[in-house]
């Protein structure tokens, strides 16, 4: 079995607060991807950046002082041009869910798990270093072409170390 999990597509991360001209790009491709995993039949889930009113205060917020992805706002709903359906969506109040993790290693047959979305160096490479320490025997895929970050130096930084970590990078 394979698993698409798509991550952070939130429209603060596209072109919202922290948008990016390579965000907004990898749009209509994430959409296609999610497309194509349903009508083979592939499960796909997403995750959610999820900050509360004293986002500031954290030591996300410390670190990177730009409110977004604050529950509930229009920044925090994942892009309306993806088909979310009735797919599961895990909110995380960090850049890795435990709790994706968790729910992952419960599914069976599990033979690879190919990770989409933003950002490719904060939030998709914390999921995925989860998800291969917690599962060393599943392949783990990245799809670069749909997955953006802050630049694209910090993008392709983010590829170089998963490849380094087995993870497998495609484009």
């Amino acid at each position: 079995m394979k698993l698409l999990i798509v991550i952070d597509m939130q429209n603060d991360f596209i072109d919202g607060a922290l948008g990016t001209n390579e965000a907004v790009a990898i749009v209509p491709a994430v959409a296609e991807k999610i497309k194509k995993a349903r009508s083979e039949g592939i499960p796909v889930v997403f995750t959610r950046d999820t900050h509360h009113e004293n986002y500031l205060e954290s030591q996300e917020g410390k670190n990177l002082p730009v409110v977004h992805c604050v529950e509930g706002s229009d920044g925090w709903q994942i892009s309306s041009r993806l088909e979310v359906g009735d797919s599961r969506i895990f909110d995380k109040p960090s850049f890795g869910s435990m709790e994706l993790a968790e729910y992952v290693a419960s599914l069976q047959n599990l033979e690879e798990i190919e990770l989409v979305g933003l950002c490719t160096g904060i939030c998709v490479i914390s999921n995925a270093f989860i998800l291969k320490a917690k599962l060393p025997e599943v392949r783990i895929t990245v799809d670069s072409s749909c997955c953006a970050c802050v630049t694209p130096q910090s993008h392709e930084t983010a590829l170089s170390a998963m490849k380094l970590c087995q993870i497998n990078v495609i484009a």
